[in-house]
């Protein structure tokens, strides 16, 4: 069996598959896929100090700052069920986040050890997420383009009534483009710099595209 990395980023514009492939390639690599969003939430709700220090500003329609966020993912990736490896999804989000993150590993060392960019063309990602519809009652998320036609408007496991999100309209999807290309495409470079970035084809089926990741993360 063919030798992985096994400490990862994996990253892409909006609607690339992100999610989707980081809980894919986490699971066959047997590692934590530390999804940002539910490691902030997760901390609010034990109560722990930091999570009680992100909730101060959630409440306050605020965004959590980044030196809290920092010391989040700080936090978890110190804690033992993340030794054997880790996927991070949702981090980092901006170039102080990145080389904050890499001053994370011993000894203040790069703890990342591969970055994987999923390629996806724009036209591709608005026709992904101006399909995309959420359950208003168990939150699942579905493509109206996979869902047989007379069922794309109700959840095919619970029943409830599938919506829109507001910012998938054509307008808000090629403006958070934009917003990608200026916050997070800096990010690729910055990794690319330092020799770690690798770019994967995030077009096709979903497990045709773990099986390009996986090949990605073979250890050199």
């Amino acid at each position: 069996m063919a030798d992985y990395v096994k400490r990862l980023l994996l990253f892409g514009p909006p609607g690339a598959g992100k999610g989707t492939q980081a809980a894919n390639v986490a699971g066959r690599l047997g590692i934590k896929h530390v999804d940002t969003g539910s490691m902030i939430r997760e901390n609010m709700d034990q109560g722990t100090p930091l999570g009680l220090e992100a909730r101060s500003y959630v409440e306050r329609g605020e965004l959590v700052p980044n030196d809290v966020i920092i010391r989040l993912i700080d936090d978890r990736l110190n804690r033992d069920d993340v030794a054997s490896g880790w996927l991070l999804d949702g981090f980092p989000r901006s170039l102080d986040q990145a080389r904050a993150l890499s001053e994370m590993g011993p000894d203040n060392s790069e703890p990342v050890e591969r970055v994987i960019f999923l390629e996806v063309p724009e036209e591709v990602l608005v026709k992904r997420l101006s399909g995309r519809r959420i359950c208003s009652k168990c939150k699942g998320v579905f493509n109206i383009a996979t869902l047989p036609p007379d069922e794309k408007d109700l959840c095919p496991l619970c029943g409830g009534e599938l919506i829109t999100r507001p910012d998938d309209n054509p307008e808000a999807i090629r403006n958070r483009f934009r917003v990608y290309r200026e916050s997070t495409e800096p990010i690729g470079e910055y990794y690319e710099n330092r020799g770690l970035l690798v770019r994967v084809d995030g077009t096709g089926e979903i497990e045709e595209v773990t099986d390009r990741v996986m090949n990605a993360c073979k250890a050199d």
